[in-house]
């Protein structure tokens, strides 16, 4: 059985003004690839589960892909559709000799803000890859390479782009 690591519970918490400082985001671009050219296929790589994607796996993930995809040599349009608004928070413990004296245990944990993560929904595209029909192969490979990067089990669909 495939263990989801972070199920998405609550309201969303994104509202930068109430925490003490915003993380940055990991994630530096979205937008990779001939943006000029137009191409007939759209190869998406789809999430199975609502589950929250660090930045840091947004991240490794679009550097996977992309390296495979500009070393294909081919030309391509490749989109990280999913952005990381939630705030991750994290209450942290002492870890030392005594800590249990110092420690305050749960009270007031709130947690302090340590990361970004994106709130994704089932079958809701995480990252795109747009082609030509030569070349959709090459753009699953690239996408399969990036899933291993992922929290969640995937699915690969193959679209054609209406002119």
């Amino acid at each position: 059985m495939f263990k989801i690591p972070r199920i998405p519970k609550g309201q969303s918490y994104t509202r930068r003004k109430y925490a003490s400082r915003s993380p940055p985001i990991r994630v530096i671009r979205f937008t990779m690839g001939d943006k000029s050219t137009s191409y007939e296929y759209t190869v998406a790589l789809i999430a199975s589960h609502n589950v929250d994607i660090a930045s840091n796996a947004l991240e490794s993930a679009r550097i996977t892909a992309n390296k495979a995809l500009s070393n294909a040599g081919i030309p391509y349009l490749f989109r990280l559709c999913s952005y990381p608004h939630e705030i991750v928070r994290e209450h942290k413990f002492m870890a030392f000799a005594g800590a249990d004296r110092l420690s305050q245990g749960m009270r007031k944990a709130f947690g302090r803000p340590t990361g970004r993560s994106a709130r994704v929904h089932t079958n809701q595209k995480i990252l795109t890859v747009d082609v030509n029909k030569d070349n959709i192969d090459v753009a699953k490979k690239a996408l399969k390479r990036a899933s291993k990067k992922l929290p969640i089990p995937y699915k690969i669909i193959i679209e054609e782009k209406s002119k």
